[in-house]
């Protein structure tokens, strides 16, 4: 059979099966509603005694179309951008890893658009990049900000302190000094 017969069974048979949910998922918040086989020795789903359904090889797609995405596009994880230059576009698309950091994502993201590869785990990569370029910037605009007034601060420090030392006398400026010095002593770390 070919590559586009085959999918379209594949979809057909995705959309007949069933939900397939971990055992009690119903009952408890904590468990997770994602699959997993009941090991239970007095489990009743294991047993089958429930009618819900359990995951067996009947309810597989073909073996040939393993990974596939449902465009017909095998997926290929990135993770540098040694990995963008081996994918295919017309065989494979990209899934942008999450494990990243922000920067090589938006790099890597550059580079899949430059070479016109799907990316499957980002809807609108071009507006993505846009959104987040702008957070990067608002970020760098408030850290300019945060510093300029911490220099501010300082220079306000300075002057204060030269203002004080004029007007104190020598002896004062040993009280005070012993003063500071004692804070330091009894300060608790």
């Amino acid at each position: 059979m070919n590559k586009e017969k085959l999918l379209e069974f594949k979809n057909k048979k995705k959309a007949k099966n069933p939900k397939f949910l971990r055992q009690d998922s119903y009952k408890k918040k904590r468990l997770s509603k994602v699959w997993r086989k009941s090991r239970g020795w007095d489990s009743k789903q294991r047993k089958r005694m429930q009618r819900q359904a359990i995951v067996e090889p009947g309810y597989g797609s073909p073996k040939s179309l393993r990974g596939v995405h449902k465009s017909g596009l095998l997926i290929v994880k990135v993770v540098s951008l040694s990995d963008v230059k081996k994918i295919n576009p017309k065989t494979q698309g990209a899934v942008v890893s999450g494990k990243i950091g922000l920067k090589r994502k938006l790099t890597i993201i550059e580079e899949l658009l430059k070479h016109k590869i799907t990316i499957f785990n980002i809807k609108n990569a071009e507006a993505y990049l846009k959104s987040k370029k702008e957070d990067i910037s608002k970020k760098k605009e408030k850290k300019e900000e945060k510093s300029k007034e911490e220099e501010k601060k300082e220079t306000q420090k300075k002057e204060e302190k030269e203002s004080i030392d004029e007007k104190v006398s020598e002896e004062e400026k040993k009280k005070l000094e012993k003063q500071e010095i004692d804070k330091l002593l009894t300060k608790k770390f």
